[in-house]
């Protein structure tokens, strides 16, 4: 049972918005598809026991599960799950092509002048940023991996999804690479010494050498998507300079 003031404050308020804006493309009579950015959350809790699990867009979160163990950031994971349903409800209903896209933790550049909570997540082992990195470790303790997507391909996967008329409506996950918060460490003290990245600050017992389950983006891929950034190297690209920019980064002349 989801809690009634959870329900009020964040539940509630994220399904009804989605409906308004789907009820907007009915009026308006000109709408040939709608492209509705959803996460990956929605997929994969809780995480299958063992490994070499891969999820495609037929799983679902465990609303249930979720409400009774409430990981990280629950509210919004059932919001999602919720939030989905109606709008494919509604869209069947109304005669709307509805494509929802379910991202992962996206990184990169953006016009933003301040950081989402993902950029601060990315760049957390970086900065010493406690409750970011707690962040990304919950999503890998959630996801049994951290998937990752660069801004960019995701944006472009969205406007792919909107143009191609032969894309299919439903679900699409739009994930480029999956890995973990020891990896990302171990990359980010390679590539970025002067930071001083401390691998042993993501050695508990509980973290990933290697991801348990993997998102497959293969239904995208096969419309004819191609991810541009698809290694850690290409994702972490522009969104150190921007961490610089914003303040997240100190800057080493």
């Amino acid at each position: 049972m989801v809690t009634a003031g959870r329900q009020k404050e964040q539940i509630e308020p994220i399904v009804r918005a989605t409906l308004n804006v789907l009820r907007s493309c009915v009026k308006a009579g000109t709408v040939r598809r709608v492209v509705l950015t959803s996460a990956a959350s929605s997929i994969c809790i809780p995480p299958l026991e063992g490994d070499g699990h891969v999820l495609d867009e037929h799983y679902w979160s465990d609303v249930d599960y979720v409400t009774a163990e409430k990981p990280p950031a629950w509210g919004y994971v059932i919001s999602k799950v919720l939030a989905e349903k109606e709008a494919f409800r509604f869209a069947q209903d109304h005669g709307i092509s509805l494509v929802v896209v379910c991202s992962v933790l996206t990184v990169g550049a953006s016009p933003a002048p301040k950081a989402c909570a993902s950029i601060r997540a990315s760049l957390s082992m970086l900065s010493g940023d406690e409750a970011a990195l707690a962040m990304l470790k919950g999503i890998e303790k959630s996801f049994g991996a951290v998937p990752v997507i660069h801004l960019h391909d995701l944006c472009r996967a969205e406007v792919f999804l909107a143009e191609t008329a032969t894309a299919s409506s439903g679900r699409y996950i739009c994930s480029s690479i999956g890995t973990t918060v020891v990896e990302i460490a171990r990359f980010l003290a390679e590539q970025y010494p002067q930071y001083h990245v401390n691998i042993k600050q993501s050695g508990d017992d509980e973290l990933l050498e290697k991801p348990r389950v993997s998102l497959s983006s293969a239904k995208l891929v096969k419309e004819g998507f191609e991810f541009k950034y698809n290694t850690l190297d290409a994702i972490y690209g522009d969104v150190i300079e921007y961490g610089k920019a914003l303040g997240i980064l100190l800057r080493y002349w």
